[in-house]
């Protein structure tokens, strides 16, 4: 052992640092490998619907979402895995800095020499991006049009998934190139103060594209619609004056031509909020519900139909239900509290960057030792050097997740909405196939949710209250 540490005091500090981030994304590669193979135990041994379900989940709906998950949880292990070999050939095979060196050729060809980093790092993004898309492809492919198709999920037909893989890259690209040379511009001239202008550039992008997207980016890719006039959209209404929330606007997202998972979400800031439900969350508006009804009466052979039997979604009672949840959320301060988390992290994180982005030995560690690339220290910093950080990060904000999921379940208690609430999630868990049980280290780690049956438990004493 004391030998091996002094070879490891011997290496050069940028060995040492690359052997440590490889050692490390292996270690929480195996970490996730292990706590998967736990769960995918439960899904494998648990057959029978436990006792305690037996009011809650009928054998049948039991034995698909056993299923649903196992077929996700093995190919959640060949797709990690996969990525991991990928991840590590790339660094092992020096494969940043041969993206950068071809980058610089496609930028000088172009009449952009060595002094045009940005143009340089804008060209290493679309190639690193594509690379990403076309490798990730396949895996794709196969998750949507094998396990969600074979489970009754995939909506799409094969040209509309390659027709939106398209429209996604391209508009990720109209938002990611233009704001990554501008950031790069910033830390370029800020001086030393760069962290903060950088800081105050990201939140300020944050804020816009969380405002703008449901009204300009998400319509792009599925079809919003203001809920129509009925005794729905009075119920919202009303439940939003009764806790001061801000709405202006109510739409349906006609999410079911994608897939028959559903959804519903709030936006907005200030004096402007809306809110967003999928047609597949209402049981009176679902599309895959009509198209149900349609196929009994002979009426309708549309060939992409996977519609279940069952009808899906939930009535207005229940609907109104998850609402009053969302909008604990926002009544308790849950977002604002977010946001704030997410800032001071942000800030952290560049105050970090500032500090360390002149380590030359950060650079040379992933083979770029005669230039430091603004882009390429953002990328080692962020994602390789943080790493263990984020890892740690991640799992305090999942703990807090779950309380605040439990305090948002509270607030529709003190709504009237406990037992409303209480069939609705039953009814979400059925229509998307959640498991409810789970392995308690899995549960622990990933869960940003209770899981089910804590969440009913609480709402149950709360209906015999």
């Amino acid at each position: 052992m004391a030998l091996s540490g002094e070879l490891w005091a011997e290496l050069p500090a940028e060995k040492r640092i690359f052997c440590s981030v490889l050692l490390f994304s292996w270690a929480v590669y195996l970490w996730e490998a292990f706590l998967a193979h736990r769960q995918r135990r439960v899904y494998r041994t648990t057959t029978h619907v436990p006792r305690e379900l037996g009011q809650i989940m009928d054998s049948e709906t039991f034995e698909k979402s056993r299923l649903y998950q196992l077929d996700k949880s093995t190919f959640s292990f060949w797709s990690g895995l996969y990525s991991e070999v990928e991840g590590t050939i790339i660094l092992l095979c020096g494969g940043i800095p041969f993206l950068w060196n071809l980058s610089g050729q496609i930028s000088g060809r172009a009449g952009f020499g060595p002094e045009y980093e940005i143009v340089q790092s804008l060209v290493f993004l679309l190639l690193a991006t594509l690379f990403s898309a076309v490798t990730g492809l396949p895996w794709s492919l196969y998750n949507t049009f094998v396990i969600e198709e074979k489970h009754g999920f995939n909506q799409q037909t094969l040209g509309f998934f390659f027709k939106d893989a398209i429209k996604k890259f391209i508009v990720t690209q109209c938002i990611l190139l233009p704001v990554t040379s501008l950031l790069l511009y910033i830390i370029k001239i800020g001086g030393d103060y760069f962290f903060i202008y950088a800081w105050l550039f990201t939140l300020v992008v944050s804020l816009v594209l969380v405002t703008i997207y449901a009204d300009y980016i998400a319509p792009l890719f599925d079809k919003f619609i203001p809920l129509p006039e009925g005794e729905l959209k009075q119920q919202i209404e009303t439940m939003a004056k009764s806790i001061d929330f801000p709405l202006t606007k109510v739409y349906v997202v006609e999410g079911s031509k994608r897939s028959s998972h559903s959804n519903a979400y709030f936006y907005g800031f200030f004096k402007n909020k809306r809110i967003v439900l999928f047609d597949t969350l209402l049981e009176d508006y679902s599309a895959l519900n009509k198209e149900a009804a349609e196929g009994e009466d002979g009426e309708n052979e549309e060939p992409k139909s996977k519609t279940k039997n069952k009808k899906q979604g939930c009535k207005n009672e229940e609907v109104l239900a998850v609402l009053g949840h969302e909008l604990g959320h926002w009544k308790l301060g849950h977002t604002v509290k977010n946001i704030i988390i997410s800032q001071m992290n942000s800030f952290l994180c560049f105050f970090l960057f500032a500090v360390l982005i002149g380590r030359k030995e950060l650079f040379a560690a992933f083979g770029f030792y005669d230039t430091q690339p603004t882009l390429i220290g953002l990328m080692i910093i962020f994602q390789f050097i943080f790493s263990p950080y984020n890892e740690v990060l991640s799992f305090c904000l999942t703990v807090l997740s779950r309380q605040f999921e439990f305090q948002a379940d509270a607030f529709a208690k003190e709504l009237g909405k406990a037992k409303d609430l209480y069939s609705a999630l039953i009814k979400l868990n059925k229509d998307n196939l959640g498991f409810p049980v789970s392995d308690w280290i899995f549960s622990m780690w990933h869960y940003s949710h209770p899981p089910l049956l804590e969440r009913l438990q609480a709402l149950k004493d709360a209906k015999q209250e």
